[in-house]
């Protein structure tokens, strides 16, 4: 049931979140993925909660699941305020004096942070408690943008898609502890935008919808100085991957956002074009991932819009649904397949499972019986890198699909073991 004394929108509000945490309300426990960096770990909870595109699906601590009354803004504030939680837990663990570090480092990186207008905004609650100074600052950069978008696109029903870049930079911050990071927002948001355009662009030229997108993505960024100039100059000029800075090479968590993001501006139209995948395969090269990410990225773009109250102003008809829906379907068979080796090793250590999986070929397993196929498959997707996507919202009804691949990639030996 809800906590009505937990609402975003009301002062005090990380007080009553902390409270609730000391009570046991609010557990701060994820599922950890041993196979997986902690960046790339903080990449698939982000795609799971939809901060990484400014959209709130699940939050990631907080598990009460009536939040109707909650604005989107409320939402998202909370998400964003628990992303930035699981990266500081991530460094740090869970402490004694969670509460107070994680309040004093916050409050250090957003006195930093070179938006002028966050930096205003300090000063303007300077006489607050850090909590409720904390609070007024995420209320800001949470705020929509003062653009409009196509209602046609699924971004009209979005906040500040740029948010994520707080928790990019946040995890930068608390590794390197180094404020100069800090310095450099300007940068990173320049770096999305370039990707938009160079998107938006590859399938020919951009269009007076596109230049719409852009220019509420530009309200977003809130940047400054010489970046400012530059991303404005951007559609008027032929722009180039020459226009990305050395950023985009220099932070993993960062370029795996850009390809995210430009997937998301691809899909604006349903359908990917050869010469967008061209665009894709340059972005892969110049961030230094491999052809293969582009189909996990695919993936998180399709399981976002399939799971999320967005899909109303993407998914136009049950056509659309499917569609999308079988392209899910193949991309995972092909993801299953690319991984066959590694996965048919941590099915060999999962006897129970693969002698379920025989017996639902010949008759209807117990509903205990398919709870722990779906918990033994869970526990075997953990070790395998390229499947822990799967522990996205929607990844459970593809279940069926992947179990029918499983006996194929059970090794030889075993199989003989089990016919004797």
């Amino acid at each position: 049931m809800l906590l009505p004394s937990l609402l975003p929108g009301s002062k005090g509000w990380i007080n009553k979140y902390f409270s609730l945490v000391e009570q046991g309300e609010i557990k701060l426990s994820y599922e950890v993925l041993t196979a997986v960096s902690a960046q790339e770990h903080l990449h698939i909870l982000s795609c799971k909660s939809g901060i990484i595109f400014g959209y709130p699906i699940h939050f990631i601590f907080f598990n009460k699941e009536d939040v109707a009354k909650w604005t989107d803004a409320e939402k998202l504030k909370l998400l964003l305020f628990e992303s930035l939680l699981l990266v500081y837990i991530q460094k740090h663990g869970v402490t004694n004096h969670l509460k107070e570090d994680f309040t004093e480092k916050l409050i250090t990186y957003y006195a930093h942070y070179n938006t002028k207008n966050i930096q205003d905004h300090l000063l303007f609650w300077v006489k607050d408690d850090k909590n409720s100074q904390i609070e007024s600052i995420l209320t800001k950069r949470i705020e929509a943008s003062s653009g409009f978008f196509d209602s046609r696109r699924w971004f009209s029903s979005m906040n500040n898609i740029l948010i994520y870049l707080d928790v990019i930079l946040f995890d930068r911050f608390i590794n390197n502890e180094d404020n100069r990071v800090l310095k450099s927002y300007s940068e990173y948001a320049y770096n999305v935008l370039v990707a938009i355009i160079l998107a938006a662009k590859s399938d020919g030229e951009i269009d007076d919808k596109e230049k719409q997108i852009f220019n509420a993505f530009l309200s977003a960024a809130n940047l400054e100085g010489e970046y400012k100039e530059k991303a404005s100059l951007c559609l008027s000029c032929d722009v180039d991957f020459d226009h990305f800075t050395d950023l985009i090479q220099t932070n993993r968590l960062f370029g795996r956002f850009l390809l995210d993001i430009s997937l998301l501006t691809i899909y604006g139209n349903q359908d990917v074009e050869p010469s967008e995948i061209d665009y894709i395969k340059q972005l892969l090269n110049k961030t230094g991932f491999e052809d293969y990410h582009t189909d996990e990225a695919l993936a998180t773009v399709e399981h976002f819009i399939l799971n999320s109250d967005v899909e109303e102003n993407f998914l136009s008809n049950k056509n659309t649904y499917e569609k999308i829906y079988d392209k899910v379907s193949s991309r995972w068979t092909k993801i299953v397949l690319r991984n066959k080796d590694k996965l048919a090793h941590e099915l060999s250590e999962s006897k129970e499972l693969i002698s379920l999986v025989k017996k639902s070929a010949s008759q209807e397993l117990t509903q205990e019986e398919k709870e722990k196929v779906k918990t033994q498959f869970f526990d075997v997707v953990k070790s395998v890198p390229a499947l822990a996507i799967f522990m996205l919202p929607g990844g459970v009804i593809l279940l069926p699909l992947i179990l029918k691949i499983i006996p194929d990639l059970i090794p030889s030996s075993f199989r003989d073991n089990e016919i004797n």
